[in-house]
């Protein structure tokens, strides 16, 4: 049974689907503040919320089984993203169902302004008839400049070329050919605000982006320029844009998004109400954006609970479960390599490397990689490392994860390196699967052999010389330790070999110190894979 604490008010349809689960207990409880949540949340596997419910450190901090923070919605600055993943848990938004809404709010709004609609709204209620001075502009040839062209600005610059507006945008992650095919242009930041007669913004809410418009940006438009934030609050300067209302510098803004909400402290509310239209935050308020991100995040929820495919996810890639089905055994792989290498350096480590090659490079390399991150912290850090987490515990750590791919050919059609970098030395393991898709171990360091990885493995380096084998055996028996494989890799050149052994048993510490000891033993490690 899973239980489901909903803290923020979800359409009625979403609960409903909740509730009609049998293996799901959902509990809604809103208006809780952090003291509160705090007390709560241990209780859940998961939690779903909309903008209103803060989920701070301290909210987090007594949690130990919650799994997933399902935001109905996009934004997700009102949940410590940092505090989730260090705790291991998968947070998750709905970016899509709110879409057309945001976008239709956003050209209401800019329609609104062209032709002054709310204001001959009040105007003519207050039994006035002034038609002269409600006199707009239209849209038709003037420029439309687009920061950001996610989801939303991709449909707001689609509908308004249907107005015959040129449409410039600023987005470093949209390529030349993507913005052709939609026609229209690509410039910079400065170029787009510089040309455009609009201005619309469509940027998440980062260090990058807050007071990414400031009276510096604003000095840089067009004389009369109309502006329109759907965004998040914080994007736009408040009191940069409000002085440049009231000096004439922009003819018209339109928010539906604050620094704070409610703004009523805002000094948007000292500009003349005749310059600009002020929303409360209307951009995903329709029926069908209220019941599709309801829906959709339960259904997400739901099927990750459920150990289905993990859907927008923001702190974990997402992978198709048939996809996650074929990746599996590369997954398992990269996880043992991870742990098998970090039980073999000395020293305080510094990066973990890893290198692909052959047909494993067209998968998804960014999870294989969080698995030997995983597979490296997971001998000191148990069960609390997980997929959601690895990189961020890697990173607290000061540890710097390496991927990489290589064209080289080997002698497998798939080959898989991991390498920790200490301040002392750096180790490798090579790893193949084989063709029933097992786990194969092909070469340490610079030593080749095969080993299949099981749970108790010893790992030894020696002076090349007759009779090692024998003495270590002997050590073995008389501990009642049985020896399950053997392999060995030799460097003639050097006069050094490298054995690995698997064992039916735990290996005490006193018996690889009884290793350590013997005659021409470099180096012995005892390693303990899942």
């Amino acid at each position: 049974m899973y239980k489901i604490l909903v803290s923020d008010k979800l359409a009625e349809d979403a609960i409903n689907m909740l509730k009609k689960e049998k293996d799901i207990e959902c509990i809604v409880k809103t208006g809780m503040d952090e003291n509160q949540l705090a007390e709560e949340l241990p209780n859940y596997d998961a939690l779903i919320i909309r903008s209103g419910t803060k989920v701070t450190a301290k909210a987090l901090s007594q949690v130990k089984k919650l799994k997933i923070i399902g935001r109905a919605g996009v934004g997700v600055d009102n949940v410590d993203m940092q505090a989730a993943t260090s705790k291991g848990i998968i947070v998750m938004n709905t970016p899509d169902a709110n879409t057309l809404s945001t976008a239709e709010q956003t050209i209401t709004l800019i329609l609104g302004m062209a032709r002054n609609l709310p204001q001959a709204d009040a105007s003519l209620k207050a039994k006035k008839w002034e038609r002269n001075k409600f006199v707009g502009t239209e849209l038709y040839g003037k420029t439309l400049g687009v920061v950001g062209m996610g989801r939303i600005g991709t449909e707001v610059a689609k509908r308004m070329l249907s107005f015959g507006m040129k449409i410039i945008a600023y987005d470093p992650f949209v390529t030349k050919e993507k913005a052709d095919s939609l026609g229209i242009e690509l410039g910079s930041l400065q170029e787009v605000i510089q040309k455009a007669d609009v201005l619309t913004f469509h940027v998440p809410k980062t260090k990058e982006t807050t007071n990414m418009i400031t009276t510096k940006e604003i000095q840089m438009m067009k004389d009369g320029v109309m502006i329109v934030n759907c965004a998040r609050g914080g994007i736009i300067n408040e009191q940069d844009i409000a002085d440049a209302i009231t000096k004439g510098k922009v003819k018209k803004a339109a928010f539906d998004v604050y620094e704070k909400e409610p703004p009523f402290d805002s000094p948007l509310f000292n500009v003349d109400p005749e310059k600009i239209i002020l929303a409360p935050h209307l951009g995903a308020s329709t029926v069908e954006a209220q019941e599709n991100v309801g829906k959709v995040i339960v259904e997400q929820v739901i099927e990750a609970l459920r150990g289905g495919m993990i859907k927008n996810a923001l702190n974990i890639p997402a992978i198709e479960p048939e996809l996650l089905k074929e990746m599996q055994p590369y997954l398992n792989l990269n996880e043992t390599l991870g742990s098998f290498v970090s039980q073999l350096i000395d020293g305080n480590v510094k990066s973990i490397i890893v290198e692909y090659s052959g047909d494993v490079t067209k998968y998804n390399l960014a999870i294989l990689t969080i698995a030997a991150v995983k597979g490296m912290l997971y001998p000191v850090l148990g069960d609390s490392v997980n997929y959601v987490n690895a990189k961020f515990l890697a990173k607290e750590r000061g540890i710097e994860v390496i991927e990489k791919t290589t064209t080289i050919k080997t002698d497998y059609p798939n080959l898989i390196s991991v390498s920790i970098v200490s301040d002392k030395e750096k180790r490798s393991v090579f790893g193949v699967l084989s063709v029933n898709k097992e786990a194969r171990i092909v070469m340490i360091d610079k030593f080749e052999l095969e080993i299949i990885p099981e749970k108790n493995i010893i790992v030894y380096k020696n002076e090349d010389k007759p009779g090692v084998i024998g003495r270590l055996g002997t050590i073995l028996g008389a501990n009642n330790i049985n020896i399950a494989s053997f392999a060995l890799g030799r460097s003639k050149e050097e006069k050094i070999a490298l054995g690995v052994l698997t064992v039916d048993s735990d290996v005490p510490k006193q018996v690889i110190d009884s290793i350590k000891n013997m005659e021409d033993i470099i180096d012995v490690k005892s390693v303990v894979l899942k």
